[in-house]
């Protein structure tokens, strides 16, 4: 079989005539009358009911004609997926931080669906070093973490930065004056595991600035960080911006230390061997999209949801 005589039995059909046919498909009413007749020559059955005036379907030229209806349609759909690619239809696994999910990533989600609507996202939350390894395991497409992987098997884009600050319970430490960094030793430090792209980000300056820990306690978990540094358990190096409203509550309260911590970078990482157009595009989203100033954005951007 041909898409040209599929066309042919699906369109006299449709239109009850060979002449409306041939029009509807720019040839001639004998190029149509040849198509059928090759279909009805490959399967050994008639297709029309040339005993009557009108094109009329015999049994099997019914099955057929509902059999090229489903190919003709599987046909324009794939050729409306290579042209066109906002209708890629495919699942994007997408790894992302615990940070990331906590503040932009509905943005992220609302823009990928608001470009590519047939595309099914399949979010995992997880540690940096888990995300890394699932890249490897080719069970994510793309993973948003921090810059803390030096490995040639992956590419990276950069996305945006965390500005991160030093915090306590207030009343801790003594914030009437900047601290020195080695200050901080006498106090208990709560730290971002290894498992953390930004605990391995913060541990690689630390030990570059002479800094030891010698009273440390770590969690991968951020939430459980920022818990025990409500509850008066330790210092510890937080995302500032977003927790602005804890500060202002009296629920936390920066730590004034010198020199100061750098901003960790996040990027998009991916297989360097599995590019796509999509995951090029997303990683572009995502640049428009990370926002790390506040918790729990929603979809929308923040003017259209105000009404603004």
């Amino acid at each position: 079989m041909t898409f040209k005589q599929l066309e042919a039995i699906y369109w006299v059909a449709r239109l009850g005539g060979f002449a409306q046919a041939a029009s509807k498909l720019h040839t001639t009413q004998s190029a149509i009358s040849k198509r059928v007749q090759e279909l009805e020559s490959l399967f050994d059955t008639p297709l029309f009911d040339r005993t009557l005036r009108t094109a009329r379907l015999t049994d099997k030229g019914e099955e057929m004609f509902a059999v090229a209806q489903r190919l003709l349609e599987q046909r324009d759909s794939a050729v409306e997926q290579f042209l066109r690619p906002e209708v890629i239809e495919r699942r994007l696994r997408l790894g992302v931080t615990e940070l990331t999910a906590m503040t932009w990533l509905p943005r992220l989600v609302h823009r990928i669906e608001t470009f590519y609507p047939r595309v099914v996202i399949e979010p995992d939350v997880d540690t940096s070093a888990a995300l890394r390894d699932k890249l490897l395991e080719d069970e994510l497409d793309l993973a948003i973490v921090p810059d803390a992987f030096e490995d040639p098997r992956f590419a990276s884009r950069p996305v945006g930065d965390v500005e991160l600050q030093w915090m306590c319970r207030p009343g801790m430490v003594d914030s009437r004056k900047p601290l020195r960094l080695h200050e901080l030793a006498k106090y208990r430090l709560l730290t971002q595991s290894n498992k953390s792209g930004t605990g391995i980000v913060v541990d690689r300056w630390l030990s570059a600035q002479g800094m030891k820990l010698p009273n440390t306690l770590s969690s991968s978990n951020m939430l459980a960080l920022i818990s025990m540094t409500v509850s008066g358990l330790g210092v510890t190096y937080l995302p500032w911006r977003c927790l602005q409203p804890m500060i202002d509550d009296g629920m936390l309260a920066l730590v004034k230390v010198t020199p100061a911590l750098p901003a960790t970078p996040y990027v998009a990482l991916y297989r360097t061997d599995q590019r796509s157009t999509l995951i090029a595009s997303v990683t572009m989203l995502a640049q428009e999209s990370c926002d790390f100033t506040r918790m729990f954005q929603t979809g929308t951007p923040q003017g259209v949801a105000d009404g603004a």
